[in-house]
């Protein structure tokens, strides 16, 4: 299911087979499926783990998970599982030294996921927001070894209007840490225009989802330009 500014009433439901799904992205090409327990994330402790075992079961490529994940047994217990990478949002906000001692356990491991309204952190699910801004939250773990900053604007985020250029942008030139642009893309357009502005940044992927679902962006054609 894909939601629209995280707002879980405003959500669209697209298969009811999610290890299918995952098949059908694997089979398309691309190289890491991202998946996010939108009910763990709300909860904060995992809700489908089921489903998301399911996933690991159908696919090969590597999967990163984030959504209700806020110690380290629940990083030890996906980690065994298969995720390749565990994606740390709100527990890397009220919790850095956890951040700090999961990298050093699981080294190229433990992605952090920032995702800002206006500028500022949001918690539990986007249902808080923290005072604290998005570039202070990545300077935190400049030296942690943190495999990945996904950075995700959620006033854009499945509203197909295009990612935040600007804030990603300066946020990927703050830092040392790998970015993965997330929320807005809408078209192959939209993936172009961040390819071009990354350009001398660590700016290294982008995650897309509802456009792919909709039908807006071609599997193939997108892949095309991300290695152009």
């Amino acid at each position: 299911m894909r939601l629209r500014r995280g707002a879980m009433d405003d959500a669209t439901v697209y298969s009811d087979d999610p290890a299918a799904q995952a098949r059908a992205w694997q089979a398309a090409g691309f190289s890491w499926l991202h998946v996010i327990d939108l009910n763990g994330a709300f909860a904060g402790r995992p809700v489908n783990a089921d489903a998301v075992r399911g996933i690991l079961r159908s696919v090969t490529v590597p999967v990163q998970l984030g959504g209700g994940i806020r110690d380290m047994a629940g990083i030890e217990g996906w980690l065994a599982a298969g995720v390749r990478r565990v994606i740390l949002g709100s527990a890397a906000a009220r919790n850095p030294a956890l951040v700090i001692d999961a990298c050093r356990a699981f080294p190229g491991r433990i992605a952090v996921g920032i995702d800002a309204r206006d500028g500022r952190v949001a918690l539990e699910g986007w249902a808080e927001t923290s005072a604290l801004t998005a570039g202070e939250l990545a300077a935190r773990f400049e030296q942690a070894g943190v495999a990945a900053i996904i950075y995700t604007d959620i006033s854009r985020d499945g509203m197909l209007s295009g990612v935040n250029l600007e804030q990603t942008v300066t946020l990927a030139r703050s830092v040392t840490t790998p970015v993965i642009a997330s929320g807005g893309i809408g078209g192959l357009k939209d993936i172009q225009m961040l390819r071009d502005m990354a350009r001398g940044t660590r700016i290294e992927g982008v995650i897309v989802g509802r456009a792919l679902y909709d039908g807006r962006v071609d599997p193939a054609a997108a892949l095309s330009l991300s290695t152009n």
